[in-house]
């Protein structure tokens, strides 16, 4: 089940790749449906907000009529940042999944580890690593094509 959902994550991560926006995708499953999709948008809509993760709670949120997902589990492509890690715990979401680590900013289990057991009112639990490799293959294509861009411009 969850390589299913994460599966969905990538699909999402594959719109932002088309988009030129850094390839994070997420979904949030309520009841084993999808209920909310989210990918980034922070460079087209020129937000520092637009992650994928608080898209889809955003989604989520509106869908369900209720700021808490506590019966939710997010799917993302990438681990959450700080700012993402703070909106799942404000949020309530009971499990989240995600591919890749993020060894400088991630903060579930990389930089800081924000879904400690009792270190916040509500604790969160996590899986990493789920379908690993095609959520680290995106970005590294994303981010490769990116200075092959770069460099082109230079020449």
């Amino acid at each position: 089940m969850e390589e299913k959902f994460m599966r969905e994550a990538l699909k999402e991560a594959k719109k932002a790749f088309n988009k030129k926006e850094v390839p994070i995708g997420a979904v949030i499953v309520y009841r084993n449906k999808i209920i909310a999709r989210g990918y980034n948008l922070r460079e087209s809509k020129n937000n520092s907000l637009m992650h994928a993760e608080i898209i889809a709670i955003n989604k989520a949120c509106k869908k369900l009529n209720s700021w808490r997902l506590d019966e939710c589990d997010l799917y993302v492509t990438l681990e959450p940042c700080p700012m993402c890690a703070g909106a799942i715990i404000q949020s309530r979401i009971k499990n989240v999944f995600f591919g890749a680590k993020d060894p400088k900013s991630g903060c579930v289990s990389s930089k800081v580890e924000l879904f400690k057991e009792n270190l916040f009112n509500h604790n969160v639990n996590f899986a990493d690593r789920v379908l690993e490799s095609e959520c680290s293959e995106i970005l590294k294509e994303f981010f490769s094509e990116l200075r092959k861009v770069d460099k082109d411009k230079k020449l």
